[in-house]
């Protein structure tokens, strides 16, 4: 096998098409992942990373946030995890002279998958403005560099501080504090994208703004509720948590427009039955609803359950919850006319749903960005709170909220502190702790950075880790936005999108990754600290040797960064802190709750869990010290006569914004990314025969038409009226207004669209 990228971008103008799988895993998973592996890093190297992911002397996976169990697997990595590690731990190299065959004009033509298949980036790398390719830069000079632009600016409200959800606990807590100490609140994250729905409708109903079960709960519930997500493919490893479930007796429901090859049938690589046998059926009850339905189908099974005598739990209502009448009040008016145009279920199909609930004592609801990305999503958020809260399954074994994170440590980048609205309690402890007065005012979130670089008032932008450019909504909006800035810099492992779309000048800082033992100065290897989705925070040591000695970690980079701009007048070791990670836990460990005794209970194996009221002891804190029915007005969307309603999503062969392949084996596309799902009802309706072409045009209220063009229509069981494509290709459709209520999360899974049929394939 080859370590060669690929020498040209391949042409995604037909697709292949086949019929979608209808079970998931198996040996196909493992011989993909080991074929994608060989081909990155060769055989050897393959088996000495891989045995090394998600254990409890290794490094944690660079992918998604689903926890590892007590006592893990030998191979405790799926398909996705093992490209992801791939391609963090590649033998390509980019170097100087990439850079110099390839200006930033040609490589912004490029697709995001071949940018990416071009191997780890080796070293610093400087765009000058009006110039037209990147070339090396020191070190020293381009730190100099960016702190000479931030104590340029006018305010230090002119910057803007990203981060993704690679980011470990230490290096966000140093940038966060960096930020504040700079002066500014402008934190936005990729929170901002995806599960900020989550944390506003549990934080204003619990109290606590993440899930309320561990791993366990799962073989402990009568009934898993799975929701607007996709585990086969966004979270592989969750499949073996729910055949766990299902062996131990657990019912599981799945409510989604697609039906998912990896909720029919599992079959689990690590047993005979998933190698030879016949897998595991997970789902009893498939609940085939509308784009944007959810709140109302909680809604009517919450009034169904208030008819329905000794289905609530009394007590529990009594003595731990607030604001009962007014919900219970709005889910009686409820009608079965509104339940039924917003789903698209049928009678039958709810009353069977409410059956198999009735018949579960303990219920654990999960969800993804299925839920989050909607204009109702706090809404349907809190509304499955009060589906939970009515029968007391909230602060009991084999129950409640669970909501499954993405990137691998996105939870525990806000549990640091990384968010646009700190609490006053974290600033409090900030200004104990360093001795400085941290800004008070809210920062901005994603969209409202966009916004403000945009209308210039943000100059300099600096992004550790993620793919902005490529991760945000409306794309030509973004980019015209990322253009204005005097300066972005990008903190990164590999080349994408966001290095080519950039400021007046722009700076490329190659990073360690997970995977790269990170050296102390004075001998011995650092290791970093991760949180899952489940509030677990466990240790992650990489073992490979760097990809270039021009490497430095994400938190070397910062304290240095931090001293220059702060200067001698700062008070916080920022030396000692990039030298010893334990001094940086010492202080996470004064500053945020629940992380006492941090470096001792890190490094036990399998970490320690963070502390959570409600799941601990059925305490909420809340304004009124209980959990909050609520009462929000019933919506969904209404789609004009000749119109689809579109959700993004990923591909198999894709985590996030990175592109591993251009294939997407359980929906039966191989070879392209240009394709739109469509009810073969729908399809024929709008005259659009299978594997013609159509241009996909966005309505919004501000008259702006943003068009997506050239994608191959794919007749597919999806519900009626609704329709799905991948992003970031389909991420030029969604407004950079649309966004939900509250939680300002784009609207991504409900967006507003014509075909217009097409002879054009579009690369």
């Amino acid at each position: 096998m080859s370590a060669k990228p690929p020498a040209s971008d391949p042409v995604q103008d037909a697709p292949q098409v086949g019929a979608p799988k209808e079970s998931s895993v198996g040996l196909p998973a493992i011989t993909h992942a080991l074929r994608t592996a060989q081909q990155q890093m060769g055989l050897r190297r393959t088996a000495l990373t891989l045995l090394r992911v998600n254990q409890h002397d290794g490094f944690d996976c660079p992918g998604c946030a689903w926890p590892e169990p007590a006592k893990p697997h030998t191979a405790e990595f799926c398909e996705n995890g093992a490209k992801a590690v791939a391609e963090e731990a590649t033998l390509r190299r980019i170097t100087p002279a990439f850079f110099a065959e390839h200006s930033v004009a040609d490589l912004r033509e490029r697709s995001g998958y071949w940018l990416g298949q071009q191997g780890r980036l080796t070293e610093p790398m400087y765009l000058a403005e009006g110039a037209t390719h990147y070339t090396p830069i020191g070190w020293d000079a381009a730190l100099d560099l960016i702190a000479d632009e931030l104590k340029a600016l006018d305010s230090p409200d002119e910057a803007a501080f990203y981060t993704s959800g690679r980011t470990s606990n230490e290096a966000a807590f140093v940038y966060q504090l960096f930020a504040r100490e700079f002066g500014t609140n402008n934190l936005p994250d990729c929170s901002n994208m995806c599960h900020e729905s989550s944390s506003y409708a549990l934080g204003d109903t619990l109290g606590v703004g993440k899930g309320s079960v561990l791993l366990e709960d799962l073989e402990k519930a009568d009934l898993i509720i799975v929701a607007g997500q996709n585990p086969g493919t966004n979270h592989p490893r969750m499949l073996t948590a729910l055949e766990g479930a299902k062996r131990a007796g657990t019912k599981i429901m799945t409510i989604n427009p697609l039906p998912e090859a990896g909720l029919r049938n599992f079959h689990n690589p690590q047993t005979p039955r998933g190698l030879a046998g016949p897998g595991t059926d997970l789902t009893d009850l498939f609940l085939q609803i509308r784009l944007g339905g959810d709140q109302a189908l909680f809604r009517i099974l919450n009034k169904l359950l208030l008819e329905r005598d000794g289905a609530t739990d009394d007590t529990f209502i009594r003595d731990h919850t607030h604001g009962f009448q007014d919900f219970a009040t709005a889910a009686r008016a409820t009608t079965w006319d509104q339940a039924l145009e917003a789903t698209g279920l049928t009678r039958d199909t709810i009353e069977a749903a409410l059956e198999m609930i009735l018949a579960s004592r303990s219920i654990i609801v999960c969800w993804a960005m299925g839920l989050t990305q909607h204009k109702n999503s706090v809404p349907t958020i809190q509304e499955i709170v009060n589906f939970l809260l009515l029968r007391g399954n909230i602060g009991r074994p084999g129950a409640g909220v669970c909501p499954v994170r993405g990137h691998s440590n996105v939870q525990g980048d806000r549990t640091m502190g990384i968010c646009e609205r700190p609490t006053p309690q974290l600033l409090d402890a900030l200004e104990r702790e360093f001795g400085f007065a941290p800004p008070r005012d809210h920062g901005l979130d994603t969209v409202n950075t966009i916004r403000a670089l945009r209308d210039g008032r943000v100059k300099v932008f600096l992004a550790v880790g993620g793919n902005f450019a490529s991760a945000t909504p409306d794309s030509a909006v973004t980019e015209a936005a990322l253009a204005r800035a005097r300066l972005t810099v990008q903190v990164s492992t590999k080349l994408n999108r966001s290095h080519c779309v950039t400021g007046r000048r722009a700076l490329i800082l190659p990073t360690l990754g997970r995977t790269e033992r990170d050296h102390r100065p004075d001998g011995g290897d650092q290791f970093v600290t991760v949180e899952d989705s489940m509030g677990m925070v466990h240790a992650s040591r990489g073992r490979l040797a760097p990809a270039s000695p021009q490497l430095r970690s994400e938190t070397a980079i910062l304290c240095a960064l931090a001293r220059r701009v702060l200067g001698p007048d700062s008070t916080t070791p920022w030396e000692e802190f990039a030298a010893d990670y334990d001094r940086i836990r010492d202080r996470i460990a004064r500053v945020i709750p629940g992380f006492d005794d941090f470096t001792t209970k890190v490094t036990r194996p399998g970490g320690f869990a963070l502390p959570h009221p409600p799941r601990d002891s059925r305490t909420f804190p809340t304004t009124t010290g209980k959990a909050h029915f609520t009462a929000e007005p019933l919506t969904w969307p209404h789609l004009p006569e000749g119109r689809l309603l579109l959700q993004t999503l990923r591909s198999h062969d894709q985590y996030n914004t990175t592109i591993y392949g251009l294939d997407d084996r359980y929906r039966g596309i191989k070879g392209g990314r240009r394709v739109i799902f469509v009810h073969p009802d729908d399809a024929h309706r709008l005259g659009l025969p299978d594997g013609t072409y159509a241009d996909l045009t966005s309505e919004w209220t501000d008259g702006t038409e943003r068009t997506a063009p050239g994608f191959r229509v794919v007749h597919y069981p999806t519900a009626p009226g609704c329709a799905a494509a991948y992003y970031p290709e389909t991420n030029v459709l969604v407004p950079l207004d649309a966004t939900a209520t509250t939680s300002h999360t784009p609207t991504s899974k409900s967006i507003v669209i014509r075909l217009t049929p097409t002879t054009r394939h579009t690369t």
